[in-house]
């Protein structure tokens, strides 16, 4: 089997488009009808309705968990406009920021060792996990996860669903997406909070 991967030179929001776009085609290819969705302020996932529009595919949002960084900055608004369409958001624990509540810094070490591939992976995997473990979409079923660097989108892949409990189970089976830079931190650390967008 041979298949495309398209590396964006940069990271970050200018690649939203083109990374929904290859996302939606992927589906299409796989027939695959769900696309779990990294949405920090909504505006991905405004964006990404907007693109998948007509599709038939269904999207789960997965915003940042409350009392993260502060206020909620997901709007709540946008939360039932997206139910409304027929899609989900969820606001789960974030599994890879549990270091505090565990006593542990596997969360750390495994959000770090996923970021050497890019940020967008560790957030894909890490997204993968809440949806399932939240209900909105189930283990085992193939999906897509769109994720990013900072604000926007960049990194999109294919992968079989699996819960927290049985991470063994989730499987990468494609990159459609990412960007050509990593970047990380050291652990303890936490990275720039995102400008906020203008309104």
């Amino acid at each position: 089997m041979e298949e495309k991967i398209t590396y964006f030179e940069t990271a970050g929001l200018e690649n939203t488009g083109e990374t929904l776009r290859l996302a939606a085609e992927r589906a299409k290819a796989r027939g695959i009808k769900k696309i779990v969705i990294a949405s920090t302020t909504g505006e991905t996932a405004r964006l990404a309705a907007e693109r998948f529009a007509g599709s038939g595919i269904k999207m789960v949002v997965v915003p940042h968990q409350y009392g993260f960084i502060g206020r909620q900055r997901f709007p709540a608004a946008l939360v039932s406009e997206l139910e409304q369409k027929g899609h989900r958001v969820h606001f789960g624990t974030m599994l890879f920021h549990t270091d505090g509540l565990y006593g542990t810094t596997t969360p750390t070490i495994m959000a770090i060792l996923l970021r050497t591939i890019c940020q967008g992976m560790k957030v894909a995997v890490e997204i993968i996990l809440m949806a399932t473990d939240g209900g909105c979409i189930a283990a085992g079923e193939k999906v897509i996860a769109v994720t990013g660097t900072g604000r926007g989108a960049d990194t999109a892949l294919v992968a079989t669903a699996a819960g927290s409990t049985k991470l063994h189970e989730l499987h990468i089976t494609e990159i459609i997406c990412k960007p050509l830079e990593t970047k990380s931190w050291p652990a303890g650390e936490r990275p720039p909070l995102r400008p906020e967008p203008e309104s």
